[in-house]
């Protein structure tokens, strides 16, 4: 493996790349996760081994740069042949621009229905295929149980929001920081406001303000979203500085028990909290899942997370594809559950999972009846960062509930 580190990797990667007769370059996202960086280097090694004439690059980006870098690579001419996705509008708008290719002609039809449905159709469009899937993630409520027990929180009882509010009110009494989180990022502050517009609305809430049915994104369902969130910020749960704290900041905090709980996607363990830096919360970690509303016409126990893979973009060697196929196999599949650096989108290879805290997040996957992908993905570029940018400003009391969702209908209006 290649992975570009700088611009001495840069030359080292020119002298190697003259010995192989193609290259293929990916990107990836999530830089600061050691096992997920070896799981690729194993894998890359395994491929090139048995090509030899193939040489794979891979550059890890932070998740923000990522996100901003990756629009102008993909114009470049120097155009990555792989691209990390989260699916959804943000993939669909790449389609249309021509900058990803659809690969069905080169998938026969065992592998394609060895996925899962979900995961199978969070990356096609009828016939058309434009990715293969490959992790299925989660947004959860990361509990310390060694500070709830010191408020007297029994977390077996969080059940509603009002429950969680409740919660939130005891632990600043007891002077334990309710809630840790990154929001100079925005992201993981879109994960509550997105929970809650799926706890109002439901899916078919969602899909009905994209199909501009009734008042769109000023339904209900997403000015509730925002009233409950205020609901929430109204107790000043959150740690002071949260809207100066990066999301890797946000995590190590919550690692260092310095908040009860944090709302962050599954890959937060391996990253931070888990395994691979000696489960700094050995015997008080502990997982929710974002506790219900019952209000009318939303969804309960739908979950919110995503369905992540990889792009072919359009003008990539065929090798790339041959890669990805190669990255996405069964075997692989369960040595990455087994890892547990992700739960496996092929049919039949979770059971590989051997660390509790991913068996349990496969099984409350499996559970649900309706998984949502990241708003901030879902609704394409330019939507998902009004989303996260009224998720903040909502935290900060710069907007109002209902002025939140007139700014998503209008970026939805002009995207």
């Amino acid at each position: 493996m290649k992975a570009i580190l700088g611009a001495a990797a840069l030359c080292a990667f020119a002298a190697v790349a003259a010995h192989a007769e193609t290259s293929v370059k990916l990107l990836r996202p999530e830089s600061n996760s050691p096992g997920l960086k070896q799981f690729y280097a194993d894998v890359i090694a395994e491929y090139e081994a048995a090509h030899p004439d193939v040489d794979v690059e891979i550059e890890f980006f932070a998740s923000e740069a990522y996100k901003t870098k990756l629009p102008t690579m993909l114009q470049s001419d120097a155009r990555p042949d792989l691209i990390y996705s989260w699916a959804g509008l943000t993939l669909a708008d790449q389609v249309k621009a021509g900058l990803v290719q659809d690969i069905s002609g080169s998938l026969d039809k065992e592998y394609l229905d060895s996925f899962t449905p979900g995961a199978r159709a969070a990356f096609s469009n009828g016939d058309a295929v434009y990715g293969l899937p490959m992790e299925a993630r989660l947004v959860v409520f990361f509990a310390n149980q060694e500070l709830t027990d010191k408020a007297g929180l029994d977390l077996a009882a969080i059940k509603t929001w009002d429950d969680f509010l409740a919660a939130v009110g005891k632990l600043k009494g007891a002077g334990i920081t309710p809630l840790v989180s990154g929001g100079k990022d925005k992201w993981p502050l879109h994960f509550y406001y997105s929970y809650l517009a799926l706890r109002e609305g439901g899916p078919q809430g969602i899909r009905a303000a994209m199909d501009d049915d009734g008042d769109g994104f000023n339904s209900a369902a997403f000015v509730g979203a925002g009233e409950r969130f205020k609901q929430l910020v109204d107790l000043d749960p959150f740690q002071p500085g949260v809207l100066s704290t990066a999301a890797d900041q946000g995590n190590t905090m919550f690692a260092e028990g310095k908040g009860a709980f944090m709302l962050m996607g599954d890959w937060a363990y391996t990253q931070t909290i888990g395994v691979e830096q000696g489960n700094l919360l050995d015997g008080s970690l502990k997982i929710l899942p974002f506790p219900a509303l019952g209000a009318s016409g939303g969804d309960d126990a739908a979950t919110l997370g995503g369905v992540n893979g990889f792009a072919v973009t359009t003008g990539a060697p065929p090798e790339a594809l041959d890669f990805l196929k190669f990255l996405v196999n069964a075997e692989h599949q369960r040595e990455g559950a087994r890892r547990a650096l992700f739960v496996p989108v092929i049919a039949g290879t979770g059971d590989a999972i051997e660390v509790p805290f991913t068996q349990e997040i496969n099984a409350m996957l499996e559970a649900s009846p309706s998984h949502q992908i990241f708003l901030d993905q879902f609704l394409g570029a330019s939507v998902g960062g009004t989303i996260n940018d009224i998720s903040a400003d909502l935290v900060s009391g710069d907007v109002t509930p209902t002025e939140a969702a007139e700014r998503i209908q209008e970026a939805w209006e002009f995207r």
